[in-house]
């Protein structure tokens, strides 16, 4: 009986494509889930900034405070808040994400909001 030279060599390349094959889901999840947070911190955000521009409007000195609460409905933290003249916000809000072995990131994102000018 003659053995042949490659004998099991197909083994080893069915393992190391299943490895690519699961870093390459891995990464596909974890930017997902990357992109998925960022899109709720603006979301989270957009929220916030017209919260507060609503208050700032009628002169409300609790206009941030309206934010604050808003973003931490919607699963943010909020990082700064400013009412500008015009009763113009401007807000930043951060959103935790889970990015499996490189640990819990945060995702930030900006909003303004105002009335319009006549």
């Amino acid at each position: 009986m003659t053995r042949h030279p490659e004998r099991g060599s197909a083994t080893v390349w069915v393992v190391a494509l299943a490895g690519v094959l699961a870093a390459l889901t891995l990464a596909v999840v974890l930017v997902g889930a990357a992109a998925g947070a960022r899109h709720r911190a603006g979301a989270a955000a957009d929220l916030a900034a017209l919260a507060a521009a609503a208050r700032a409007v009628r002169g409300d000195p609790e206009a941030c405070a309206a934010a604050a609460a808003v973003a931490g409905a919607n699963g943010a933290r909020l990082r700064s808040c400013a009412v500008a003249g015009g009763a113009v916000v401007d807000v930043a809000v951060e959103v935790d994400v889970r990015l499996g072995p490189l640990g819990v990131r945060p995702a930030a994102a900006r909003a303004r909001a105002g009335p319009v000018p006549p």
